[in-house]
């Protein structure tokens, strides 16, 4: 049995910020770079396009609605123009690509998702995943998505899927990819140094991303976005206590975790570039021996998960909407002359 051996790419840079179409122009550019350097696999920060709405941690909810139409004019609808051009670049360059947007919903004008889209080196759009549970203060901007988006997709670079920042925390969720061949995860994440003072995101970021490497044996590609000065002037403005805050370090990581759940390489901490490293899945096999946890490591007979992977719409139409025959009422059978 052969199994892919490829260079991965986790891009760790800021948005230019609510700027839709330079936003899609800079991914653009980082993933012809990731491709000159000889990447296949091309993973890029949560909500990317175009950028994360940090107003949610920084003002009150009357302060931030102008933000949220703000973000809600500069969203994308899937599919769309902006999804054509980062598939053409997925096809130009011959890469597997994973990048955060922030998606219109098309039947309401409250609603955006937190969407990871999925796109194969031919172009195809392979999945549209919107994250399950906007995290704290996020829940003011984003819907929660459903389970019809929690897959995994065959690749080239082999059986990839992708959660968006907390998701990473979701146990089940995570299960959920492994127990579908996962052996490739992309994990998407936004720069945080709003946050509690406590708080090391960094530190964060590789916690979560090492134990999932680790309970399913599989390689992660870990990608957060960074804080642009641009950002910092649009958000904090004056306001001295939040551009202080907006200076935190470690506040962003990118990198790629082993089945070990040790980084392959060195990752990246706070500043933008793009983190390379070789990806052998054969190195997924020997260490599953002794911790399958979709396999035999396991007791399916006292755990069980039920995943409701149904498309949930706000509406529901019968497909039928003619009424039953009344009861008494004589049914008159048409000829096909009639039926003409």
């Amino acid at each position: 049995m052969d199994l892919p051996r490829f260079t991965a790419a986790a891009v760790q840079a800021a948005p230019v910020y609510l700027d839709t179409a330079a936003t899609v122009d800079k991914a653009v550019s980082l993933i012809a770079e990731a491709a000159a350097a000889g990447a296949e696999l091309v993973v890029f920060p949560e909500a990317f396009v175009p950028g994360y709405p940090y107003w949610n941690w920084t003002m009150n909810p009357v302060q931030g609605s102008p933000w949220f139409e703000r973000l809600h004019r500069a969203a994308i609808d899937v599919p769309g123009p902006y999804v054509d051009q980062l598939r053409a670049a997925a096809r130009q360059y011959g890469v597997v690509l994973v990048i955060g947007v922030n998606e219109r919903g098309p039947h309401s004008l409250g609603v955006l998702y937190n969407t990871l889209l999925t796109i194969g080196p031919d172009g195809t759009l392979l999945g549209v995943h919107r994250k399950l549970v906007p995290t704290w203060a996020e829940k003011l901007t984003w819907t929660g998505g459903d389970g019809s988006s929690l897959k995994v997709h065959q690749t080239p670079v082999g059986p990839l899927g992708a959660l968006a920042c907390g998701e990473n925390t979701n146990t089940l969720a995570r299960f959920a990819l492994l127990a579908q061949g996962e052996l490739v995860h992309a994990s998407c994440y936004i720069a945080l140094p709003v946050a509690p003072a406590d708080y090391d995101m960094a530190e964060a970021i590789a916690v979560r991303t090492a134990a999932h490497s680790f309970e399913g044996k599989v390689f992660s590609v870990v990608a957060c976005s960074t804080i642009s000065p641009e950002i910092v002037d649009a958000v904090a403005g004056e306001d001295e206590e939040v551009r202080r805050l907006f200076a935190r370090p470690r506040s962003a990581l990118s990198g790629i975790f082993g089945p070990d759940g040790r980084p392959v390489t060195e990752p990246l901490v706070d500043t933008e570039g793009i983190v390379l490293a070789e990806i052998d899945l054969s190195r997924c096999i020997q260490p599953k021996q002794m911790h399958d946890i979709v396999g035999h490591y396991n007791r399916f007979d006292v755990f069980r998960l039920h995943v409701d992977n149904r498309p949930h719409t706000p509406v529901t139409f019968a497909t039928d909407p003619s009424p039953a025959t009344p009861p008494h009422a004589t049914t008159h059978r048409t000829t096909p002359k009639e039926d003409a």
